[in-house]
């Protein structure tokens, strides 16, 4: 296990060094977003490629959940980030504190950092790649519908999104209709169950228990560092709307929208 942890380190590195490269061409650092998604894929590639033995169906599967759950994410960040002439704000403050040369030091800050959290969230992926054993396929069968039930939240809701800012009527307001009525941020929470049922499928694989760390780093970075609470931070100037929103609909896990809820 020690090479396949090594050789997907590398190749996660080596990976983000050519995000980095295009956001010099580009002049956006923002473009690692839309990298993101296919980093699994490379993860999921060299996993298969060192295995000592011929992939399985167990492996065929695995591999297909991450390599569409990859595509749709990264077509759509592709997208919204070539139709939007902005840099995202989260780049954006980064940038102005780290000037001057941010250009050399967003490799490590920005790019190499993501490359590592990349390799550590997928790590998952490159233990149940690595290994064939059929440990418990209930657990196998839970993981695809939660994973199905990721896909699902992140899918509509960037397209509700989406759609909603499309409409210059809409500008400067709420979203607060579908998905988005159950929860303030759809997409985030179908990642984190995309991330779940990865592992649990991983799990159902032969990789060790104890790599359920990898989707608990994720989730805590959905939930408390560059998830929710960091894109929460100023909305509400932003928005006026956007503090009755708080108190009626969930931050996170789906819920029934209700009157008077307190926000948490």
């Amino acid at each position: 296990m020690g090479e396949a942890l090594i050789w997907t380190l590398a190749a996660a590195s080596l990976y983000v060094t050519l995000a980095w490269l295009t956001s010099l061409i580009t002049k956006r650092i923002s473009v690692i977003d839309a990298f993101w998604g296919p980093g699994f894929v490379v993860i999921t590639a060299i996993s298969l490629l060192i295995r000592k033995t011929a992939a399985s169906s167990s492996d065929m599967l695995l591999t297909t959940l991450v390599v569409i759950w990859a595509s749709r994410l990264a077509l759509h960040l592709a997208i919204r980030i070539w139709n939007d002439p902005h840099e995202d704000r989260r780049y954006a403050a980064i940038r102005a504190k780290h000037e001057p040369n941010f250009w050399l030091k967003s490799l490590v800050i920005v790019f190499q950092l993501q490359g590592v959290i990349m390799w550590l969230v997928g790590m998952p992926l490159t233990f149940g790649l690595s290994v064939d054993e059929d440990r418990f396929l209930p657990l196998r069968y839970l993981g695809i519908a939660v994973w199905a039930i990721g896909v699902f939240f992140e899918a509509v809701g960037d397209f509700q999104l989406a759609r909603f800012r499309k409409d210059p009527a809409n500008q400067g307001k709420v979203l607060s209709t579908g998905l988005w009525a159950w929860t303030r941020h759809p997409n985030y929470f179908g990642d984190f169950a995309v991330w779940w049922g990865l592992w649990m499928v991983s799990a159902s694989t032969g990789a060790p228990l104890w790599t359920a760390i990898s989707p608990a780093v994720m989730s805590l970075f959905l939930m408390k560092v560059s998830g929710v609470t960091l894109l929460e931070r100023d909305i509400q100037e932003r928005r006026p709307e956007y503090a009755d929103y708080v108190r009626r609909t969930s931050a996170f896990f789906p819920r029934p929208p209700r009157e008077g809820r307190i926000a948490e």
